[in-house]
């Protein structure tokens, strides 16, 4: 079957190929279960639409996908983060590739559309675009198809549990986001590096002795503010949660609203989910040389529009820095357009930490073609799921954990001593 690729430049796959087998040797759990199910081949003849990331994990994630039975067809799910080598060795790897760096809104958009005409029977989401689609009017019979989902993000499944709470989720999705084996890896350990990692490798500049302010303090905020500690930084986390910011204060960072962090703050990092996290009010009070980057999934916590409309004119200084003069005379550096700064700056994740995530995502998969007619609704990710990648993952390290007598099960199971 012929495919149609949409992708920067084939001539690009061999170093792809490169960054692909350098993350596969590291990715032992998706190495596992790929030898585990490799003569069973549970996802045969299985039609898959992908939405993440298009970097190297991601595509071996893939290669996996495809190796088990599949037919996979991927597309970026930032203009940004897509590595156009990294897309070419994948349709060398014979999986349908529909995306590139620095596409436009539209040409993002129309990807999304191209990877939904292999008329899915599962798909794998990041930040909920494919379901999005999937429930308008111009896809309501390729929608008929689809058995399920596994969705990656916060923000994918803060919309999935929208669309369930009006009765309109048409088919199962699994809520990969919220198993223990990703939130509390992926969310803390591997943002927490990543994000670092896009600013460290965009600005050059030193991070010790700095005053670093995080927009919001879940799982992904803890793990940006840990590594800023680390590295020297003085630390303020602006919430809006009450119990967030007590836990904020008493891991030892200062706590206070983003309008009085915005004068103190020399980074300031959003992660929050949310739209409009820092605006105009804030923008002005900043000091002169503020770095502004964004760790969330869209690129609304940073009002750009405001930030346009307060500043006299804007340049481009490095890649990946615009620099913005105020009409007060600052002038202030905004990474990656605000966008995923890990991903768009870098290269996202560690390796170790997707190899986690996306093995929860690839037995999600086949959990959900295992169990047929779940009802339409966000689904959490079994334990026993959970349990077994975070098995594989010690096992890899070469770590034996103790277990339970049957006598001790019993004691934990008495309400009578």
């Amino acid at each position: 079957m012929m495919v149609e690729n949409s992708i920067k430049d084939i001539a690009l796959a061999e170093s792809g190929h490169k960054k692909i087998d350098w993350a596969a040797e590291s990715m032992d759990i998706l190495n596992q279960i790929k030898k585990d199910y490799s003569e069973q081949k549970p996802l045969k003849n299985k039609k898959i639409a992908i939405c993440l990331h298009l970097e190297a994990k991601t595509a071996y994630m893939a290669i996996v996908l495809k190796q088990l039975g599949a037919r996979v067809a991927i597309c970026g799910s930032n203009p940004l983060s897509t590595q156009d080598d990294v897309a070419a060795a994948l349709v060398e790897k014979g999986v349908e590739v529909h995306s590139w760096y620095g596409a436009s809104q539209t040409e993002y958009h129309q990807n999304l559309e191209k990877v939904l005409k292999i008329k899915p029977d599962l798909i794998i989401d990041d930040g909920g675009d494919l379901v999005q689609l999937l429930h308008s009017a111009d896809f309501i019979d390729i929608k008929k198809n689809v058995i399920g989902g596994a969705e990656e993000t916060t923000t994918g499944i803060n919309r999935l549990k929208a669309l369930a709470r009006e009765e309109k989720l048409e088919f199962p999705m699994m809520a990969v986001n919220d198993a223990f084996c990703k939130y509390l890896f992926d969310n803390r350990y591997g943002t927490g590096q990543s994000v670092w990692d896009g600013i460290i490798r965009t600005t050059n500049l030193v991070i010790a002795g700095k005053t670093v302010v995080v927009a919001g303090y879940g799982w992904c905020g803890k793990g940006v503010a840990l590594r800023a500690k680390g590295l020297g930084a003085r630390v303020i986390i602006c919430e809006i949660d009450p119990v967030k910011a007590c836990e904020a204060w008493m891991d030892g960072f200062q706590v206070m609203p983003m309008e009085e962090a915005a004068v103190k703050g020399d980074f300031f990092i959003t992660v929050t989910g949310c739209k409009d996290v820092i605006n105009k009010k804030h923008f002005l009070k900043m000091k002169d040389g503020a770095v502004l980057a964004n760790a969330g999934h869209f690129d609304v916590e940073i009002n750009k529009i405001d930030l346009k409309n307060i500043s006299l004119s804007e340049k481009i200084v490095r890649q990946n820095i615009k620099q913005f003069q105020l009409e007060n005379g600052r002038d202030l550096y905004l990474l990656a357009e605000g966008r995923l700064v890990n991903l768009a700056a870098a290269d996202g994740h560690p390796v170790e930490i997707m190899d986690m995530s996306f093995s929860l995502q690839v037995l999600s998969l086949i959990y959900l073609i295992e169990n047929p007619g779940m009802e339409n609704r966000v689904h959490p990710v079994p334990e026993i799921i959970d349990k077994k990648v975070a098995f594989l993952k010690l096992e890899a390290l070469g770590i034996s954990i103790d277990e339970l007598t049957e006598e001790q099960q019993q004691y934990l199971n008495k309400w009578n001593f």
